[in-house]
Protein backbone atom coordinates (compact mmCIF):
# COMPACT_ATOMS: atom_id res chain seq x y z
CA UNK A 1 0.00 0.00 0.00
CA UNK A 2 0.99 3.54 -1.07
CA UNK A 3 2.95 4.95 2.30
CA UNK A 4 2.24 8.67 0.95
CA UNK A 5 -1.92 8.43 1.08
CA UNK A 6 -3.75 11.08 2.64
CA UNK A 7 -7.59 10.91 4.02
CA UNK A 8 -9.12 14.07 4.94
CA UNK A 9 -12.94 13.40 6.86
CA UNK A 10 -15.08 16.24 7.14
CA UNK A 11 -18.84 17.38 7.53
CA UNK A 12 -18.68 18.62 4.08
CA UNK A 13 -17.52 19.70 1.16
CA UNK A 14 -16.29 22.86 -0.69
CA UNK A 15 -17.31 23.67 -4.46
CA UNK A 16 -14.32 22.48 -5.88
CA UNK A 17 -14.44 19.58 -3.77
CA UNK A 18 -17.46 18.48 -4.86
CA UNK A 19 -16.67 19.32 -8.61
CA UNK A 20 -13.88 17.12 -8.55
CA UNK A 21 -15.46 14.29 -6.40
CA UNK A 22 -18.32 14.40 -9.12
CA UNK A 23 -16.04 14.14 -12.10
CA UNK A 24 -14.25 11.10 -10.58
CA UNK A 25 -17.97 9.89 -10.35
CA UNK A 26 -18.15 10.13 -14.41
CA UNK A 27 -14.79 8.69 -14.26
CA UNK A 28 -15.53 5.46 -12.01
CA UNK A 29 -19.23 4.92 -14.22
CA UNK A 30 -17.56 4.91 -17.81
CA UNK A 31 -14.91 2.33 -16.42
CA UNK A 32 -17.30 0.38 -14.68
CA UNK A 33 -20.32 0.65 -16.92
CA UNK A 34 -22.07 1.69 -13.68
CA UNK A 35 -22.94 5.04 -11.30
CA UNK A 36 -20.94 4.37 -8.30
CA UNK A 37 -23.07 6.45 -6.16
CA UNK A 38 -26.87 6.33 -5.00
CA UNK A 39 -28.99 9.16 -5.91
CA UNK A 40 -28.82 10.03 -2.34
CA UNK A 41 -24.96 10.30 -1.92
CA UNK A 42 -24.63 12.20 -5.14
CA UNK A 43 -27.31 14.89 -3.84
CA UNK A 44 -25.50 15.27 -0.43
CA UNK A 45 -21.98 16.09 -2.74
CA UNK A 46 -23.98 18.76 -4.46
CA UNK A 47 -25.85 20.65 -2.04
CA UNK A 48 -24.90 19.17 1.50
CA UNK A 49 -26.68 20.17 4.01
CA UNK A 50 -26.90 16.25 5.74
CA UNK A 51 -26.24 16.60 9.63
CA UNK A 52 -23.67 14.16 10.82
CA UNK A 53 -23.08 13.24 7.57
CA UNK A 54 -19.33 12.65 6.52
CA UNK A 55 -17.34 12.95 3.11
CA UNK A 56 -14.20 11.04 3.25
CA UNK A 57 -11.40 12.69 0.09
CA UNK A 58 -8.11 10.22 -0.46
CA UNK A 59 -5.14 11.54 -2.14
CA UNK A 60 -2.51 10.14 -3.18
CA UNK A 61 0.38 12.07 -4.18
CA UNK A 62 -2.09 15.62 -3.97
CA UNK A 63 -3.89 14.31 -6.38
CA UNK A 64 -8.01 13.26 -5.67
CA UNK A 65 -7.98 9.44 -5.81
CA UNK A 66 -10.87 8.37 -3.70
CA UNK A 67 -13.72 9.56 -2.25
CA UNK A 68 -15.96 8.20 0.53
CA UNK A 69 -19.45 9.29 1.98
CA UNK A 70 -20.71 8.47 5.19
CA UNK A 71 -24.91 8.30 6.67
CA UNK A 72 -25.29 9.76 10.05
CA UNK A 73 -25.53 6.43 12.35
CA UNK A 74 -28.69 5.14 12.92
CA UNK A 75 -28.99 3.98 16.66
CA UNK A 76 -30.92 0.57 15.36
CA UNK A 77 -28.77 -0.48 11.94
CA UNK A 78 -25.36 1.70 12.23
CA UNK A 79 -24.07 3.62 9.51
CA UNK A 80 -24.48 3.22 6.21
CA UNK A 81 -21.76 4.31 3.61
CA UNK A 82 -20.26 4.00 -0.25
CA UNK A 83 -17.04 4.62 -1.91
CA UNK A 84 -15.51 4.89 -5.00
CA UNK A 85 -11.11 4.83 -5.84
CA UNK A 86 -10.45 6.75 -9.57
CA UNK A 87 -10.07 3.77 -12.27
CA UNK A 88 -6.58 5.18 -12.96
CA UNK A 89 -5.72 4.96 -8.86
CA UNK A 90 -6.59 0.85 -8.48
CA UNK A 91 -4.90 -2.33 -7.43
CA UNK A 92 -2.89 -0.18 -4.85
CA UNK A 93 -4.59 -0.72 -1.98
CA UNK A 94 -6.36 2.14 -1.60
CA UNK A 95 -9.74 0.66 -1.53
CA UNK A 96 -8.87 -1.25 1.50
CA UNK A 97 -7.12 2.37 3.38
CA UNK A 98 -10.30 4.19 2.20
CA UNK A 99 -13.25 1.37 4.02
CA UNK A 100 -10.28 1.67 7.29
CA UNK A 101 -11.11 5.06 7.65
CA UNK A 102 -15.07 4.73 7.13
CA UNK A 103 -14.87 1.88 9.52
CA UNK A 104 -12.88 4.33 12.27
CA UNK A 105 -15.48 7.47 11.38
CA UNK A 106 -18.48 4.73 11.95
CA UNK A 107 -16.98 5.03 15.64
CA UNK A 108 -17.96 1.20 16.56
CA UNK A 109 -21.16 1.23 14.63
CA UNK A 110 -22.32 -1.49 12.70
CA UNK A 111 -20.99 -0.42 9.05
CA UNK A 112 -23.12 -1.02 5.53
CA UNK A 113 -21.45 -0.38 2.41
CA UNK A 114 -23.70 0.08 -1.03
CA UNK A 115 -21.78 -1.69 -3.96
CA UNK A 116 -23.56 -0.95 -7.27
CA UNK A 117 -23.72 -3.72 -9.98
CA UNK A 118 -22.21 -6.39 -8.00
CA UNK A 119 -18.81 -5.97 -9.55
CA UNK A 120 -16.25 -8.99 -8.89
CA UNK A 121 -13.48 -5.90 -7.06
CA UNK A 122 -15.84 -5.12 -4.92
CA UNK A 123 -16.94 -8.27 -3.73
CA UNK A 124 -13.70 -8.78 -2.80
CA UNK A 125 -12.59 -5.82 -1.21
CA UNK A 126 -15.48 -6.02 1.26
CA UNK A 127 -14.56 -9.93 1.87
CA UNK A 128 -11.55 -8.79 2.67
CA UNK A 129 -12.14 -6.11 5.31
CA UNK A 130 -14.78 -8.25 7.02
CA UNK A 131 -17.73 -7.47 5.30
CA UNK A 132 -20.93 -9.95 4.68
CA UNK A 133 -23.82 -9.99 2.32
CA UNK A 134 -26.48 -8.52 3.52
CA UNK A 135 -29.00 -7.06 1.09
CA UNK A 136 -29.40 -6.97 -2.85
CA UNK A 137 -31.46 -4.78 -4.59
CA UNK A 138 -32.54 -5.15 -8.35
CA UNK A 139 -33.11 -3.15 -10.83
CA UNK A 140 -35.56 -4.25 -13.23
CA UNK A 141 -36.63 -2.86 -17.03
CA UNK A 142 -38.60 -3.23 -19.60
CA UNK A 143 -39.25 -2.08 -23.17
CA UNK A 144 -42.31 0.74 -23.31
CA UNK A 145 -42.69 -0.33 -26.90
CA UNK A 146 -44.20 -4.04 -26.07
CA UNK A 147 -48.12 -2.86 -25.01
CA UNK A 148 -49.28 -1.63 -21.79
CA UNK A 149 -52.43 -2.99 -19.74
CA UNK A 150 -54.67 -0.30 -19.05
CA UNK A 151 -55.28 1.21 -15.24
CA UNK A 152 -58.07 0.50 -13.55
CA UNK A 153 -58.91 2.94 -10.73
CA UNK A 154 -61.44 2.12 -7.53
CA UNK A 155 -64.55 3.83 -7.65
CA UNK A 156 -64.20 7.26 -5.40
CA UNK A 157 -60.27 7.48 -5.98
CA UNK A 158 -59.06 10.54 -8.03
CA UNK A 159 -55.55 10.66 -9.80
CA UNK A 160 -54.15 14.42 -10.35
CA UNK A 161 -50.63 15.30 -10.66
CA UNK A 162 -48.16 16.98 -7.55
CA UNK A 163 -48.54 20.52 -6.43
CA UNK A 164 -45.18 22.59 -5.62
CA UNK A 165 -45.87 24.79 -2.24
CA UNK A 166 -49.42 22.58 -1.56
CA UNK A 167 -48.75 18.80 -1.70
CA UNK A 168 -45.28 18.61 0.29
CA UNK A 169 -46.32 18.08 3.98
CA UNK A 170 -48.94 15.62 2.60
CA UNK A 171 -46.32 13.62 0.28
CA UNK A 172 -43.89 13.42 3.53
CA UNK A 173 -46.95 11.89 5.19
CA UNK A 174 -48.02 9.75 2.97
CA UNK A 175 -44.72 8.40 2.20
CA UNK A 176 -43.59 7.78 5.58
CA UNK A 177 -46.89 5.85 6.30
CA UNK A 178 -46.15 3.55 3.00
CA UNK A 179 -42.74 2.69 3.68
CA UNK A 180 -42.65 2.42 7.61
CA UNK A 181 -40.12 -0.82 6.96
CA UNK A 182 -37.90 0.35 4.55
CA UNK A 183 -35.02 1.62 5.84
CA UNK A 184 -34.32 3.77 3.15
CA UNK A 185 -37.35 5.84 1.59
CA UNK A 186 -39.50 5.47 4.78
CA UNK A 187 -36.78 8.16 6.54
CA UNK A 188 -36.85 10.89 3.91
CA UNK A 189 -37.79 14.03 5.20
CA UNK A 190 -38.91 17.68 3.92
CA UNK A 191 -35.69 18.44 3.34
CA UNK A 192 -34.84 15.05 1.42
CA UNK A 193 -38.41 16.09 -0.89
CA UNK A 194 -36.85 19.75 -1.52
CA UNK A 195 -33.67 18.62 -2.97
CA UNK A 196 -35.38 16.42 -5.16
CA UNK A 197 -37.71 19.43 -6.09
CA UNK A 198 -33.95 21.27 -7.18
CA UNK A 199 -33.14 18.57 -9.63
CA UNK A 200 -33.25 19.74 -13.25
CA UNK A 201 -35.58 16.45 -13.89
CA UNK A 202 -37.73 17.04 -11.54
CA UNK A 203 -41.52 17.18 -13.11
CA UNK A 204 -44.27 17.65 -11.48
CA UNK A 205 -46.00 16.39 -14.97
CA UNK A 206 -45.26 13.11 -13.84
CA UNK A 207 -45.71 12.98 -10.25
CA UNK A 208 -48.95 10.95 -9.80
CA UNK A 209 -50.89 12.04 -6.69
CA UNK A 210 -54.20 9.77 -5.64
CA UNK A 211 -56.71 11.17 -3.80
CA UNK A 212 -59.99 9.44 -1.71
CA UNK A 213 -62.13 11.45 0.36
CA UNK A 214 -59.70 14.35 0.51
CA UNK A 215 -56.72 12.62 1.35
CA UNK A 216 -53.80 11.23 -0.23
CA UNK A 217 -54.35 7.67 -0.52
CA UNK A 218 -50.96 6.59 -2.82
CA UNK A 219 -48.71 7.91 -5.63
CA UNK A 220 -46.35 7.18 -8.57
CA UNK A 221 -43.61 9.58 -8.72
CA UNK A 222 -41.80 9.02 -12.17
CA UNK A 223 -38.72 10.30 -13.56
CA UNK A 224 -36.80 10.33 -16.93
CA UNK A 225 -32.87 10.07 -17.07
CA UNK A 226 -31.24 12.26 -19.89
CA UNK A 227 -28.95 10.76 -21.97
CA UNK A 228 -26.69 12.36 -21.35
CA UNK A 229 -26.47 12.02 -17.56
CA UNK A 230 -23.87 8.99 -17.06
CA UNK A 231 -24.53 8.56 -12.84
CA UNK A 232 -26.99 5.54 -13.27
CA UNK A 233 -26.10 4.14 -17.00
CA UNK A 234 -23.54 5.49 -18.54
CA UNK A 235 -23.95 2.43 -21.07
CA UNK A 236 -26.91 3.72 -22.03
CA UNK A 237 -26.91 5.58 -25.44
CA UNK A 238 -30.65 6.72 -25.02
CA UNK A 239 -32.83 7.90 -22.26
CA UNK A 240 -35.24 6.12 -19.88
CA UNK A 241 -37.91 6.61 -17.68
CA UNK A 242 -38.25 5.01 -14.15
CA UNK A 243 -40.81 4.19 -11.87
CA UNK A 244 -38.99 6.23 -9.20
CA UNK A 245 -41.47 5.56 -6.20
CA UNK A 246 -44.78 4.02 -5.97
CA UNK A 247 -46.44 4.22 -2.45
CA UNK A 248 -50.05 3.51 -1.45
CA UNK A 249 -51.72 3.80 2.32
CA UNK A 250 -52.01 0.74 3.95
CA UNK A 251 -55.47 1.04 4.47
CA UNK A 252 -55.73 0.84 0.52
CA UNK A 253 -53.76 -2.54 0.25
CA UNK A 254 -55.45 -5.10 -1.85
CA UNK A 255 -57.74 -2.51 -3.53
CA UNK A 256 -55.24 -2.82 -6.64
CA UNK A 257 -54.03 1.12 -6.37
CA UNK A 258 -50.64 0.46 -6.72
CA UNK A 259 -51.01 -1.77 -10.05
CA UNK A 260 -53.28 1.42 -11.06
CA UNK A 261 -50.71 3.79 -10.34
CA UNK A 262 -48.13 2.74 -12.12
CA UNK A 263 -49.63 1.53 -15.35
CA UNK A 264 -50.78 5.76 -14.99
CA UNK A 265 -46.95 6.14 -14.90
CA UNK A 266 -46.10 3.60 -17.49
CA UNK A 267 -48.24 5.20 -19.80
CA UNK A 268 -46.88 8.63 -18.95
CA UNK A 269 -43.33 7.97 -19.75
CA UNK A 270 -44.51 5.90 -22.95
CA UNK A 271 -46.51 9.07 -24.22
CA UNK A 272 -43.18 10.77 -23.63
CA UNK A 273 -41.42 8.88 -26.46
CA UNK A 274 -38.97 7.04 -24.11
CA UNK A 275 -38.27 3.87 -25.13
CA UNK A 276 -38.07 1.73 -21.87
CA UNK A 277 -38.20 2.34 -17.91
CA UNK A 278 -36.71 0.89 -15.16
CA UNK A 279 -37.28 0.44 -11.33
CA UNK A 280 -35.59 -0.41 -8.64
CA UNK A 281 -36.97 -3.01 -6.16
CA UNK A 282 -35.70 -5.31 -2.90
CA UNK A 283 -34.57 -9.04 -3.90
CA UNK A 284 -36.53 -9.98 -0.74
CA UNK A 285 -39.55 -8.06 -1.43
CA UNK A 286 -41.38 -11.19 -3.73
CA UNK A 287 -45.03 -9.29 -3.82
CA UNK A 288 -43.45 -6.28 -5.42
CA UNK A 289 -41.10 -8.55 -7.93
CA UNK A 290 -44.39 -10.29 -8.85
CA UNK A 291 -46.03 -7.65 -9.67
CA UNK A 292 -43.58 -6.41 -11.82
CA UNK A 293 -42.76 -8.93 -13.54
CA UNK A 294 -46.62 -9.65 -14.97
CA UNK A 295 -45.94 -5.79 -15.78
CA UNK A 296 -43.49 -7.05 -18.06
CA UNK A 297 -40.28 -6.41 -16.35
CA UNK A 298 -37.10 -8.55 -16.34
CA UNK A 299 -34.22 -8.00 -13.79
CA UNK A 300 -31.48 -6.11 -15.12
CA UNK A 301 -29.01 -5.51 -12.78
CA UNK A 302 -28.03 -5.94 -8.91
CA UNK A 303 -26.53 -3.60 -6.29
CA UNK A 304 -25.35 -5.44 -2.91
CA UNK A 305 -25.09 -4.37 0.48
CA UNK A 306 -22.27 -5.43 2.88
CA UNK A 307 -22.10 -5.15 6.45
CA UNK A 308 -19.58 -5.69 8.90
CA UNK A 309 -20.39 -5.98 12.68
CA UNK A 310 -18.57 -3.76 15.71
CA UNK A 311 -15.66 -5.94 16.95
CA UNK A 312 -15.09 -8.21 13.16
CA UNK A 313 -11.56 -9.07 12.41
CA UNK A 314 -10.22 -8.41 9.11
Amino acid sequence: MPADIQIQASDGLAAPEATAVLDLVRRAASADGVGPLSEHARLHVRYGGEPGARDLLLRLDGQLAGYAHLDPPDPESGSSGELIIDPGFRDQGLGLALIRALIAEAGGHALRLWAHGDLPAADRLAVTAGFERTRTLYQMRRPLTEEIAEPHVAEGVEIRTFRVGQDEDAWVAINHKAFASHPEQGSWTRADLDLREREPWFDPAGFFLADRDGRLAGFHWTKVHDARDADDDPAGAEPIGEVYVVGVDPDEQGTGLGRALTLIGLHYLRDRGLPAVMLYVDGDNTPAIRLYETLGFTRWRTDVMFTRQPGMAE
